[in-house]
């Protein structure tokens, strides 16, 4: 019985059509680089010096690369918290001449979409953008389910290792929200991505065509089964990274540090667009983005000597859980590998989830299948890792907005209410 893990990896600039155009591209990356660090910095509710330091991240950004407009537009909304309604309005102006795709989308990183029910007295009269969302503090009846399911075994980049059993895993649970009998979720309201179609475009056009659609009292799934990079990786923001498609590498033993944030997806995206564009008061996001590599007995070698074992960082968890009605699943802490297994052929944490989820018929809460799965996988994968002489070690995690954000993945359309539904 042999087990493999999932891996954590980087990517590598584009190729360019002279050397001006290539130096002009690496600053513009770099400046990215300081605007996803400068997000991470302050979710919502951060205190003014924090968001004083992500102030400084992004004027280093725009001194880096003038024209870029994300920076600008980001550097606009964090003038406007502090109070500098003169600098604000510069840089929005700014962000309107370069060009901002997160201007366009309206995102604000630093607004709950479902704050706290105790907030929502507070912040109702606020400023537009400054405020909480509209709607119910408590979800009432689903009236609809939304899904986004990636999964990526296989990369455009060959140096990237691939993965055994991430598309398996993404389709089967797929299949099972769609099962009338399970998940009974609308088969066209959940969208799949494996392998080339999961590339960093296609995952955010899908997560924004999920905020778009999804209203407060519908009920949102998000699932990611690929590598993830480990904050250790960009030494100069410990940013963390989604490993999609056509994310690129020079090299597993030793990646490019500087080509971390030109194709891959930062956490940070993911996690602001669960906490400040998902309108639904029941969303789960389950996350099984790990280091990995191969066979136990050969970890080191399959991945390189580049790469340290990590799981998506706490922060990053509890950040996506912020707000109301937010339950957010990882398949191993912060400092363990997400395995897969040749004899169950899928990866341990989803072939354990799939188990529960079949076995309540999908109306088992969150809660407690979490409870059941985190058990499974820490008892199966330690037996299994001792059969190969291995001191093998899984515990998945969770972390949810307050102790009543709780429900089932199959309730049905029209039934039922989240249990406290913050």
């Amino acid at each position: 019985m042999k087990a493999g893990s999932r891996a954590a990896v980087v990517v590598l600039l584009g190729v360019v059509a002279c050397t001006c155009a290539y130096a002009q591209g690496d600053r513009c990356g770099a400046g990215k680089d300081l605007v996803v660090q400068a997000l991470e910095r302050v979710p919502p509710g951060s205190s003014d010096g924090a968001f004083e330091d992500a102030l400084q991240l992004l004027k280093h950004a725009v001194q880096t690369c003038s024209e870029l407009g994300d920076a600008w537009y980001f550097r606009s909304l964090v003038e406007q918290k502090l109070g500098h309604a003169n600098l604000a309005q510069y840089s929005m102006d700014k962000a309107r001449m370069f060009g901002s795709e997160a201007m366009q989308q309206g995102l604000n990183p630093f607004v709950l979409a479902t704050p706290p029910a105790r907030s929502r007295a507070l912040t109702a009269n606020a400023p537009q953008g400054q405020g909480a969302a509209s709607g119910p503090a408590t979800a009432g009846p689903v009236q609809q389910k939304w899904a986004l399911i990636v999964g990526v075994s296989r990369f455009a980049d060959r140096a990237v290792p691939q993965l055994n059993y991430t598309t398996a895993d993404a389709s089967a649970f797929a299949a099972e929200l769609k099962d009338p009998a399970i998940g009974r979720f609308p088969a066209a309201n959940v969208k799949v991505l494996t392998d080339d179609q999961a590339t960093t475009k296609n995952i955010k056009e899908q997560l924004n065509w999920i905020a778009r659609n999804a209203q407060p009292n519908d009920l949102v799934v998000i699932y990611v089964a690929t590598h993830g990079s480990p904050r250790e990786l960009d030494s100069a923001g410990g940013v963390n990274y989604i490993v999609t498609y056509d994310t690129e590498i020079k090299n597993a033993d030793s990646p490019d540090e500087d080509s971390l944030y030109a194709t891959a997806l930062p956490m940070v995206e993911l996690a602001n667009a669960v906490a400040t564009r998902m309108k639904s008061l029941r969303t789960a996001v389950i996350l099984d983005t790990c280091y990995s590599g191969g066979a136990v007995t050969n970890v080191s070698k399959k991945m390189g000597a580049g790469i340290a074992n990590v799981s998506p960082s706490q922060a990053n968890l509890d950040r996506m859980s912020q707000g109301t009605g937010r339950i957010v699943i990882a398949a191993a802490s912060s400092n363990e590998e997400s395995l897969e297994s040749d004899q169950l052929r899928h990866g341990y944490f989803t072939y354990f989830l799939l188990q529960a989820m079949k076995s309540g018929n999908g109306m088992t809460p969150m809660s407690q299948v979490f409870s059941s799965v985190a058990q499974q996988v820490s008892d199966r994968v330690a037996a299994d890792g001792k059969k190969d002489g291995q001191t093998l070690g899984q515990h998945p995690v969770m972390s949810r907005s307050s102790d009543d954000a709780d429900f089932a993945l199959g309730i049905t359309v029209g039934g039922g209410t989240a249990k406290g539904g913050r």
